[in-house]
């Protein structure tokens, strides 16, 4: 550090003495007290080789530049004169400096007689701002000398780098966001509150900002990056987006963006702004004062309107207004002379304004999804248009004026349309004697098993989210029926190959009752990512699919209070028996005739199969399955990083005979791979057998050829086909284990006992990826072990628990044998049961028991592979969790992992006469206190240690805090004894509680809660006087304190 500062000390020194020389060679002698601290650089040269490192020789320059800030008014007009010269004709210092190397700057003598080699360096030029990746280049000795206001700010900041953390992880750093010009601050959840945090800490590196993204789901944050984007008057790309991250159920988080304040006209430089998936209801006024505005992107928000003028945006190129509620377009839209794509799909348009046709630059017009009837003439005059996108409209014809030929490059789509059909007519004016009927609704409890059905139809909503619809007609006389959900198991469910069970089985009865009409029964399902949902239904012999549309609940009915109407999968039936939503790879099928068939994969286009001609002289029906993998699975799986893997195809077909011509398979090439890059000797086809459970390479034996983004084969029977690209020699090995992999599920199991009431246990079976979440709910409520350790279950597999070691369930159940609790697991239900135990025999003391889990019974269709790893000792044991049961002696415990905490009485302030204050009400009251409750608890005495604590105990959790804090007090109370009372006798405790506790809230501002307390207690005495009434005791036993105010006199 000395030898540093020694440094610094005789390079200033010695820059003075070069600088005075310098001023009077290059300003003539006319610069009197300024100086120029490189002006020696250019005209006279050092008298020694001088190496000064690139960031000393910034950070020097950062300071000298600094300095010279704070220089008279005159001093800074005689350097801008010198430099003015100086910048107009000298550049002698850049013609003696050659190449410099890395991170070293050196100045030569010109009169020494060997000057060394000058190593390359970075250069440093006058352009308004330092590009990322500089070029190498000879050091302008005129920029150093006048250096714009962008190149000062970042040499002369040095303030330290910002904590981002949070909102952003720890081992973000600031340069992974922001970089020169660009900062991205929407792929963390949060970091929008950044913004904030940098204008604060160095808002010098962000007033050159030109590119700016932002999420918009933090209500907080976003108002603060609001008041900070007039600001940044450069920017030229601004984002503010929701969607950008999703909750713990997999749903996208909406942007909660509402309006944007008028200050942000001050961004002239506007040029790219995207304000999506937000709340916007009106378009924002200030948007119209970007003169440079040329892409603007406000889709998915809820605009029900436009402006009635668009004149001040003169360079408006892309408008994207879709997914919004707007029911018509202003004239002013014409305005926008240099609009080049419109998108207004999916809105509610009924007709489109006249003025469309001024829009002589349009090329793309997006329409679709809207409910337009017709098209306005003047689109003829939309001579530039190619892309004419009307689909899913109500256009019965289409004008004439895009027939034109001055139109003929015009690309129409008018799919889903009802063109060439006749109008609709109007419905015919309702008779006199008609009566217009409304099926009646009726929402049943979750106890209510029973309803009628009349004639007239009924729509029932069933607990749980489940619906029936009975059209009117369906029949005859009134009807009971029933329903009921059933536990999913294995007798009631029925699962193919990679299918996997959505709900819990609905029986509806009676089963032999058939219907006039069809009635639509609406099955609640969880959310599946991947494939198609299906309904099954089972009539007592055997399983069949149904024909399945999916939809949202009606409004107003969901499976949980206050939320979002349930997913539902709906089919039609006529009769009532077993119902199940199950999901399963999405499955294409068709026909095929002599004359051959095309059937492509709904699932990805790229799979296609091709029937010729004479392939078969019967009709056939072909199924086709596609199942998609991760590759980063199948990675791992293999232990090969190479390693690339196409969809899996499953192929059926009946009858199961040889096509007499080779069928065209086309599936694309693994992901990564192209024809020009793709290995051959690496690539595999492999044929599945699936009752075998086997896989061969028939690479060999098949005419497999490539091109660039398809692998093509042709067989003659249907099976399974995989196309691998690995590395690996054992290729069918590889991929027998890899496929059985992917069909189990790794899980872990929870043993978990209430707070309130250890002896009720919580066991639970979930998919390891989603344990986390799952915990984090229950810590509130529950509190156990760690969950397990990993283990493998198959889609319907059976398990059991078994309480042991003085452990036992205390309850008959028909799920329990022997013991043990029989479960099924489902990878996307719940797999939880709930029970109470209790010790085996009468103990003193805590019981330390355990909860082991062991697999049922192997199912039948397991590949023996499988089956084989689960023979031999203990090959039915997964996992064993400890829990621990209280004595008699502690039986009770307010804790449930505590059983050592003393167990307190109910909790009962003040006395009979003034009333009760008991723990429900404590816990009413609770639910009002808000962020004050640290002043409430200040002022009734607890300490800021105390409530230290309690914060940290229950951090996250408001309400638990707030409940903690007033019932330490009120034990605290009773325990004291406290009785500021007249009334209050030796045994009444905690009696001046009451209007300590009012104080407490008086002294807080928390009037409107003093007030309740006091009606709280008012009642109670109340109660007390009418109990003495009641017995004739009320004037042996009045008192006058009886109807005085509870709360404190003053």
């Amino acid at each position: 550090m000395e030898r540093e500062k020694k440094k610094k000390r005789e390079w200033r020194r010695r820059s003075g003495q070069e600088k005075a020389e310098g001023e009077n060679q290059a300003g003539g002698g006319t610069m009197e007290t300024g100086h120029d601290p490189l002006g020696q650089m250019r005209n006279k040269t050092v008298h020694r080789i001088t190496h000064f490192p690139v960031d000393k020789m910034t950070h020097h320059l950062g300071e000298e530049l600094s300095r010279r800030e704070g220089q008279t008014e005159g001093e800074t007009t005689r350097v801008s004169a010198v430099r003015n010269k100086e910048e107009s004709g000298i550049q002698m210092g850049t013609e003696k400096m050659e190449e410099m190397n890395t991170g070293l700057i050196t100045v030569t003598d010109r009169d020494d007689d060997d000057p060394p080699s000058i190593p390359p360096a970075p250069s440093i030029s006058p352009a308004p701002s330092i590009p990322p990746a500089p070029s190498i280049s000879p050091l302008s000795i005129s920029t150093l000398s006048s250096p714009s206001p962008s190149f000062l700010a970042p040499l002369s900041s040095f303030s330290p780098v910002p904590s981002l953390t949070p909102p952003l992880p720890p081992s973000v750093e600031l340069c992974a966001v922001l970089t020169d010009t660009r900062l991205t601050l929407d792929v963390y959840q949060g970091g929008t509150a950044v913004l904030q945090v940098l204008w604060v800490s160095v808002p010098g590196q962000l007033r050159g900002l030109q590119y700016l993204r932002l999420g918009s789901e933090d209500r907080g944050a976003l108002e603060g990056a609001l008041e900070v984007l007039p600001h940044l008057t450069q920017l030229r790309s601004l984002a503010i987006r929701g969607h950008c991250f999703h909750d713990a159920h997999g749903d996208p988080l909406p942007g909660l963006l509402t309006s944007l304040p008028p200050s942000l006209s001050s961004l002239s430089l506007l040029v790219h702004l995207d304000l999506s998936f937000n709340l916007l209801s009106s378009f924002p006024p200030c948007l119209l004062t970007l003169p440079l505005l040329s892409t603007l992107l406000l889709g998915h928000n809820h605009l029900t309107d436009l402006p009635p003028s668009f004149g001040p945006l003169p360079a408006l190129r892309y408008l994207s207004l879709l997914g919004n509620c707007l029911a018509s377009l202003p004239p002013s839209l014409g305005q926008l002379k240099t609009l080049h794509t419109l998108d207004v799909s999916y809105n509610l348009l009924e007709t489109l304004p006249e003025e469309i046709g001024a829009l002589e630059e349009l090329v793309k017009l997006e329409l679709s999804h809207n409910r337009l009837k017709r098209l306005p003439e003047t689109m003829g005059c939309l001579l530039s248009l190619r892309d004419l996108v009307i689909h899913s409209n109500d256009l019965r014809v289409l004008p004439v004026c895009l027939c034109l030929d001055k139109l003929d490059k015009l690309k129409i789509d008018v799919r889903n349309n009802p063109l060439g059909r006749p109008p609709t007519p109007p419905p015919l004016p309702p008779t006199p004697g008609q009566v217009e009927t409304r099926i009646p609704e009726l929402h049943l409890g979750p106890n209510r098993h029973r309803f009628c059905v009349s004639p007239a139809g009924c729509h029932v909503f069933l607990p749980g989210g489940a619906e029936l619809l009975f059209p009117s007609g369906c029949l005859a006389t009134t009807t009971t029926l029933q329903w009921a959900e059933r536990r999913p198991d294995r007798k009631w469910v029925w699962l193919e190959e990679h299918d996997f069970l959505l709900s819990r089985p609905l029986e509806l009865l009676p089963h032999g009752i058939s219907f006039l009409k069809p009635v639509e029964v609406c099955v609640p399902y969880h959310r599946s990512r991947k494939g198609e949902v299906v309904v099954r239904r089972f009539d007592g012999q055997q399983w069949s699919t149904l024909s399945t549309e999916t939809r949202r609940g009606s409004i107003g009915h969901s499976s949980h209070p206050g939320g979002r109407p349930a997913r539902l999968a709906c089919v039609s039936v006529r009769q009532f028996s077993w119902f199940v939503a199950v999901g399963r790879p999405v499955r294409d099928s068709c026909s095929v005739t002599p004359e051959g068939a095309l059937l492509v994969s709904r699932s990805d286009a790229g799979i296609k199969l091709t029937f010729p001609p004479d392939c078969t002289v019967q009709t056939r029906t072909i199924i086709l399955q596609v199942l998609q993998v991760s590759v980063t699975e199948v990675q791992t799986l293999c232990g090969d990083p190479q390693a690339r893997v196409s969809p899996l195809l499953c192929l059926s077909q009946d009858p199961s005979i040889q096509f007499l011509q080779p069928i065209k398979v086309q599936v694309p090439l693994p992901t990564g791979l192209t024809g020009h890059t793709v290995d051959l000797s690496c690539l595999h086809l492999l044929h599945g057998d699936p009752s075998a459970h086997t896989w061969t390479d028939i690479t060999s034996q098949v005419s497999l050829y490539v091109t660039q983004l398809y692998a093509i084969f042709y067989i003659t029977h249907f099976s399974w086909y995989w196309l691998w690209y690995t590395t690996q020699r054992c290729v069918s090995g590889v991929v027998r284990r890899v496929y059985q992999r992917l069909k189990q599920f790794q899980v872990q199991f929870l043993v978990l006992q209430r707070r309130t009431d250890p002896k009720q246990v919580l066991l639970q079976c979930l998919p390891a990826d989603k344990v986390d979440n799952r915990v984090q709910s229950l810590s509130e409520q529950y509190d156990g072990p760690q969950p397990s350790d990993l283990c493998d279950l198959l889609e319907g597999e059976q398990f059991f628990a078994g309480f042991e070691r003085g452990l036992d369930v205390s309850a008959d159940r028909p799920d329990c044998a022997e013991g043990r609790l029989s479960f099924v697991f489902y990878s996307r239900l719940k797999n939880l049961k709930e029970v109470y135990v209790c010790p085996t025999q009468k103990q003193e003391g805590s019981i330390r028991g355990q909860v082991s889990f062991y697999r049922g019974e192997v199912p039948s269709d397991i590949p023996q592979e499988v089956a084989r790893k689960r023979k031999g000792h203990d090959s039915q044991w997964l996992a064993t969790l400890p829990l621990r049961l209280p004595g008699l002696n502690s039986e009770g415990g307010s804790n449930g992992m505590d059983w050592e905490q003393p167990r307190y009485p109910p909790l009962n302030l003040g006395d009979p006469e003034s009333g009760y204050l008991t723990e429900a009400n404590l816990l009413a009251i609770s639910l009002q206190i808000g962020q004050d409750w640290r002043s409430i608890g200040i002022n009734l005495g607890i300490s800021y240690q105390e409530l230290d604590r309690m914060q940290y105990k229950y951090r996250d959790n408001l309400g638990a805090v707030v409940l903690e804090m007033l019932f330490h007090w009120a034990r605290g109370q009773q325990q004291e004894g406290v009785g500021l009372c007249p009334a209050g006798g030796p045994g009444q405790q905690g009696i001046g509680a009451v209007p300590r506790l009012i104080d407490a809230m008086v002294e807080s501002g928390r009037r409107d809660l003093a007030e309740e307390i006091k009606d709280i207690v008012r009642l109670g005495t109340r109660k007390y006087n009418e109990s003495l009434r009641r017995v004739g005791l009320e004037e042996e036993e009045k008192r006058p304190s009886t109807d005085t105010d509870p709360s404190p006199s003053h």
